[in-house]
């Protein structure tokens, strides 16, 4: 067999051809044979490399683990932000969390794990403000006047001030009453030291109002939730130490837009001292006061309101307010010039509040909407309104429901609205109109609703 450096030098040695590499020979490895190889045994059989957590992941574990003592949030890298947000307790306190996260998904599991199944889009879709305003509203219905430290809530002041745009209670809750003692010499003994009862008799506002500085809807009722078979008239009594506290609350709370105080018994007198606190405020563009017992004195402090404020919107459903209540409403109403939605259902206005309401109409020119249901209305106010649907052009909404119109006047509301163009609604349900005239007025109706869309696509083009 010839030697390989033969044919290396008889190829280089031809012309024309190119010398030729062979690789060198492999030598024999003896580490290679499995037989003579170290075998390395893990104590765990499970044990592989795969499964040891990066330093990274155990930086991050450690921060989430002590984020009570050093919440070094807006330290760390987005990605490790997310994934510190992902993990960390909604059991955290608010002193810690409150003013550091402003992450929507930490807030949505906050919001889902307290209260399940929540609607954000009440809240302007932000499920921090969410939160708070729930928690606060839980505060303050669980609030028991001489039993819970006030403390309590104003420490929470700072934490939710820049997040609550809305406070709505549904209940309120009263002191707690101890049985009185029999015995003479004890009552003798709390007449000398002066005891005559609780500091307060609900929750006072006062301590807390003015100091949400973007607090701008109110929502309360003075009553208990659920008390079955401890039912007590005392449970839902709106005192007049509770109107003043209140009153001075509403007084203070300048940004306040939207208030509403609803089955809570306030009658002329406590209406009286609600709406003087209310004179010339500054915002204030909403006023429910449904489901109490305002009579006419009452109506006509609500009169003086119309027009000493800027109110765009007066509910007053299911109250007292008979004919003098109604005109007094109705003289402000004619000078007025900012109010857009009036309601006046479950009243007793009668025609005689129902007239002096659709004269004020005759001079009004920015009501857009008038709710008159279930007032004992008749014919005669039927006849004013008639006049009403001609002149008008900016009524868009009229509801006559419930009361007793009669044929003769659905004739005259069915001529009026024959010359009107402007009105879309007109609810004139349970009034004894007749089939005639009720169909009359809705084709009269569909032909204003069509009228009011084609305008509306015009303007919607010409702002284009």
């Amino acid at each position: 067999m010839p030697d390989i450096m033969d044919i290396q030098s008889k190829a280089a040695a031809s012309p024309g051809t190119k010398p030729r590499i062979y690789p060198p020979v492999a030598k024999l490895n003896p580490v290679a044979d499995p037989r003579k190889m170290r075998r390395i045994i893990a104590e765990d059989p499970e044990w592989s490399l795969a499964v040891v957590p990066l330093l990274k992941n155990l930086c991050l574990q450690h921060i989430v683990k002590n984020f009570h003592n050093n919440p070094i949030l807006d330290k760390l890298l987005p990605s490790h932000k997310a994934q510190v947000l992902e993990r960390l307790s909604t059991s955290l306190p608010l002193q810690v969390t409150a003013n550091l996260i402003s992450d929507e998904g930490y807030w949505l599991r906050c919001c889902t794990e307290r209260w399940g199944v929540s609607d954000v889009s009440c809240y302007g879709q932000s499920w921090k403000r969410m939160f708070f305003e729930r928690h606060l509203q839980n505060m303050i219905e669980l609030f028991i006047p001489d039993v819970t430290d006030p403390q309590m809530i104003l420490d929470m002041v700072p934490l939710c001030r820049n997040y609550v745009r809305k406070i709505e209670i549904s209940q309120l809750l009263p002191p707690v009453r101890e049985p009185q003692n029999e015995d003479d010499d004890a009552s003798d003994t709390a007449s000398d030291t002066g005891f005559d009862g609780p500091s307060m008799d609900h929750f006072d506002f006062g301590i807390l109002l003015d100091k949400l500085s973007h607090l701008e809807e109110l929502h309360v009722v003075y009553g208990v939730k659920g008390c079955g078979m401890n039912f007590e008239w005392n449970l839902f009594e709106f005192t007049y130490r509770d109107c003043q506290s209140l009153a001075k609350a509403l007084k203070s709370c300048k940004s306040l837009k939207v208030f509403r105080i609803h089955e809570s018994k306030v009658d002329d007198e406590k209406a009286r001292v609600l709406i003087h606190s209310l004179l010339d405020h500054p915002s204030l563009k909403e006023l429910d006061l449904s489901h109490n017992l305002i009579g006419d004195r009452g109506a006509r402090a609500i009169g003086k309101l119309i027009n000493r404020s800027q109110l765009e919107k007066l509910i007053v459903y299911n109250n007292k307010i008979r004919g003098p209540g109604a005109q007094a409403i109705a003289y402000a109403l004619s000078k007025n010039a900012t109010l857009l939605s009036l309601n006046l259902r479950l009243n007793r206005t009668g025609d005689e509040g129902g007239q002096s309401i659709a004269q004020a109409l005759l001079k009004n020119t920015t009501l857009v909407s008038l709710h008159l249901g279930s007032n004992e209305l008749t014919e005669p106010t039927a006849s004013v309104l008639s006049q009403v649907l001609v002149q008008n052009t900016t009524l868009r909404s009229i509801n006559l429901s419930c009361n007793r119109l009669g044929a003769d006047g659905g004739k005259l509301l069915e001529e009026g609205m024959s010359h009107n163009t402007t009105v879309v609604e007109c609810d004139i349900r349970l009034t004894e109109v007749g089939q005639e005239s009720e169909y009359c007025i809705s084709q009269i109706l569909r032909g204003n609703q069509e009228k009011a869309r084609k305008r509306h696509l015009q303007e919607s083009r010409a702002n284009k």
